[in-house]
């Protein structure tokens, strides 16, 4: 290797010495490529840097796919007992939370308590899927299907599809075959999809009624359509590579899901690349690196997360003190945005179905705290197709609070909403019982944050000329 590295740095040299001979191009033009030589030291460098910005792409590049095939397995991991409140189910099988989510409800932080979730991991290798939904009246229901890059395919439900009875077929790539009539062909992809989904639950609603609904959800393979009595069989996804705290594990479980999730055509040209970091269609081989090259990969692996982590503040808007990342649903080749939705928004949808901005601050830029108590002045509910929603959230544990009132939420089912003659309204936000007559939402009584929740959000929402309200600190 020494030897071999000698000869290129004399090639380079030379090449160098050579090239820069028109010496007037040289001093007009500064080219720094010309002017550094092949030595031993700029080679180690070069191999250094060249893996680093090549793991640095893989990273965010790969992590969505990384990422989705963890979910996939955690999501068809079911516990037992399985809480009431837990969406998980087998693999391709639904499964509902069959309770609104609570304090206790560990298995999604910043879960939303005006809905029931569902959960479906779908292996599509041996052909079509098949997911009917019942009629559900004017209630509001959303699956989301994405595919294992979590690109948000296609949405099922009261705003895009309707909330009639229907059935629709999930399709795998290159898939040619025939579906039955009145069959909706919604094409994925990837051969595996999560389906994420929620059903609106309004305050005191009878849980039998919905689970009625639940249990009219359907999902079976295409072959098992129209057969009585038919029993989904256990299945399992084969385990990720088990990576220990071997800290270049990322890029072996990358490697190993491109396995089951071929490279697109948009993207050959970035993955092949990242053979010169030893991932190739057999997988990644570590023992194929230098030592320089193993150094810029480290330097990747633990860089990596600043770049999805600047995107958002690139597709977020700040909006009187809120603050929502928009284009969950539409990535086109921002692989940072798409990176980061992977990540602590794993699940949300684009703004036309749901926008979620989220408050830590007052109207003075201080971090919210239970030690104040605060008012948030609405000048009417928010516009609205479907229903809107107050929630506060413990910020160490992103959980919902504790509270006497067990009230998680103040929103469109919030029943004796003390409103003005002009229809605005205010609540007021404290651990302590405010006066009576008031509008409370309870906090922690430590640091805490604020999600305003709209679904289906009206125009005037989605392009800013609603104004979202103000949050103030009392006794300031």
């Amino acid at each position: 290797m020494t030897v071999a590295r000698n000869i290129l740095a004399s090639l380079v040299i030379g090449v160098v010495a050579s090239a820069s001979a028109p010496a007037a191009v040289a001093k007009d033009w500064p080219d720094p490529l010309l002017e550094t030589a092949g030595t031993p030291e700029n080679v180690a460098k070069g191999e250094e840097y060249d893996a680093y910005q090549l793991g640095l792409s893989a990273y965010v590049w790969g992590y969505p796919l990384v990422r989705m095939e963890r979910v996939a397995r955690e999501y068809t991991d079911v516990p037992n007992p399985k809480p009431a409140t837990s969406y998980r189910a087998p693999l391709n099988r639904i499964g509902w939370a069959r309770e609104l989510a609570t304090p206790s409800a560990l298995d999604m932080p910043t879960a939303n308590n005006d809905t029931t979730y569902l959960s479906a991991v779908v292996d599509l290798s041996s052909g079509p899927y098949i997911l009917s939904v019942p009629e559900v009246g004017n209630r509001y229901y959303v699956v989301d299907v994405f595919n294992m890059w979590q690109e948000l395919q296609h949405y099922i439900g009261r705003r895009s599809t309707g909330t009639k009875a229907a059935r629709y077929a999930l399709v795998p790539p290159g898939w040619k075959g025939t579906l039955p009539a009145g069959v909706k062909r919604l094409d994925v992809a990837t051969n595996k999809v999560w389906l994420w989904g929620r059903m609106r639950v309004s305050a005191g609603e009878d849980m039998k009624k919905i689970h009625a609904l639940q249990d009219a959800f359907d999902l079976r393979p295409l072959s098992a359509l129209g057969q009585k009595n038919w029993q989904a069989p256990s299945a399992t996804l084969a385990p990720l590579p088990d990576i220990g705290s071997d800290p270049l594990g990322f890029y072996r479980q990358l490697a190993a899901a491109l396995k089951d999730n071929p490279v697109r055509t948009e993207d050959k040209a970035l993955a092949e690349q990242f053979s010169r970091i030893g991932m190739t269609a057999k997988g990644f081989d570590p023992g194929k690196l230098t030592e320089n090259q193993r150094k810029g990969l480290l330097r990747a692996i633990n860089d990596g997360p600043f770049i999805p982590v600047s995107a958002v503040s690139q597709a977020s808007q700040v909006r009187q003190g809120w603050n929502y990342v928009r284009g969950m649903d539409s990535f086109g080749y921002d692989y940072p945005l798409r990176a980061v939705v992977a990540g602590p928004y794993l699940g949300g949808q684009g703004e036309k179905e749901a926008v979620y901005p989220i408050r830590y601050t007052d109207s003075d830029s201080k971090p919210l705290d239970g030690a104040n108590d605060y008012v948030v002045k609405f000048s009417g509910e928010p516009p609205n197709n479907a229903f809107w929603s107050l929630t506060i959230y413990d910020a160490k544990t992103k959980m919902l609070i504790e509270n006497p009132l067990n009230r998680y939420k103040f929103g469109s089912d919030t029943p004796g909403i003390r409103k003005n003659g002009d229809g605005s309204f205010s609540v007021t936000v404290s651990p302590r019982k405010p006066a009576e007559g008031t509008n409370w939402l309870p906090s922690p009584s430590g640091p805490f944050y604020a999600i305003l929740r709209i679904y289906q959000p009206k125009e005037e929402v989605i392009s800013g000329a609603w104004k979202l309200p103000q949050m103030d600190r009392l006794g300031k």
